[in-house]
């Protein structure tokens, strides 16, 4: 499972791959981890827009007590209830059983999979998932598109399947696959987390439009700041592609400079950097860098960015 964490996509002329994504890690939430986010850890992607909240009990059906009566109308002699723990001990058993064919995967995915799942393909496609996630992990990519291409032929219809099989595609080049994977995961979970990807992607392969209508409609929709932050870096870099500064500049300028920024404000910031210092303000570019610099002094590109200011200035 996945999460595009790398270098900032200002720094290049067209992307190679490598833009910073815009997932959370869905096992421990780490920035900078290559797995697929849910969206509901500390970057805030919040409960799924587009899908309603579970019930209690792992299938969504209703939680409730049954009636005391029975069909007939008798007072039940606690068959009922029996029958219901019995059920309910089984989908824990099943639940138990499918944890073991993927065991790092967490229990929503496991759960998720297996609801749009026939029950047989339930734990090959697990198990796929889990290598697919690991090697994503590990900076294995072409093996995770590998794993996850097995995973989607057994459950075409799980979201977290579709959503590592497009961020190894990203990581590998293969901006056709990845566009696909990151729209039909898009539909299927109602998230707009990796729509900045989905920029990134279009703007690799110099669709100039396709990268303003993305950046246009992940407006409309909305998503959590950390995802608009990401959206924001890829968008100003496509317009310093295309020499449009002014614009850049009003998409990347930082209001206050946060004490604790996370990486997608550092990305921020350093497209912000280049921005002003292309537009020949190398006293502002300096001072984005210097907050860059103090919390992370091997940002990467910084160099480049140091380079830049000082033709600026001279």
């Amino acid at each position: 499972m996945a999460d595009a964490g790398s270098s900032p996509s200002g720094d290049r002329k067209r992307s190679n791959g490598k833009h910073g994504g815009a997932s959370r890690s869905s096992t421990g939430g780490n920035r900078g981890s290559d797995r697929p986010s849910r969206g509901r850890t500390d970057q805030g992607q919040g409960n799924r827009s587009g899908r309603s909240g579970r019930g209690a009990s792992s299938d969504g059906r209703s939680s409730q007590k049954r009636s005391s009566y029975d069909k007939s109308g008798g007072r039940s002699q606690g068959g009922s209830d029996e029958r219901s723990h019995q059920a309910s001990a089984h989908r824990s058993g099943r639940r138990r059983d499918l944890k073991g064919a993927a065991a790092n995967l967490p229990n929503w995915v496991v759960e998720d999979l297996a609801r749009v799942t026939p029950d047989r393909r339930v734990a090959p496609a697990l198990e796929a998932l889990g290598e697919a996630s690991e090697a994503i992990a590990n900076g294995s990519f072409h093996k995770a598109f590998k794993k996850a291409q097995v995973a989607k032929e057994l459950a075409p219809r799980d979201a977290t399947i579709r959503e590592t099989l497009g961020l190894a595609a990203y990581r590998l080049g293969n901006w056709k696959v990845a566009l696909n994977e990151l729209r039909t995961y898009r539909r299927l979970s109602g998230e707009t987390t990796h729509m900045p990807v989905e920029m990134d992607v279009h703007r690799a392969l110099e669709r100039d439009d396709a990268v303003s209508e993305t950046w246009t409609s992940l407006k409309e929709l909305g998503g959590k700041p950390g995802v608009m932050k990401e959206g924001a870096v890829v968008y100003a870099s496509h317009l310093i592609d295309t020499g449009d500064l002014d614009s850049a500049w009003q998409a990347v300028r930082p209001g206050r400079l946060t004490h604790e920024p996370f990486e997608e404000d550092l990305r921020l910031w350093y497209v912000a950097a280049r921005v002003a210092a292309l537009r020949g303000d190398a006293e502002t570019a300096g001072k984005l860098r210097n907050n860059i610099l103090q919390h992370d002094p091997g940002f990467p590109g910084i160099d480049d960015l140091e380079a830049l200011i000082a033709r600026t200035g001279s």
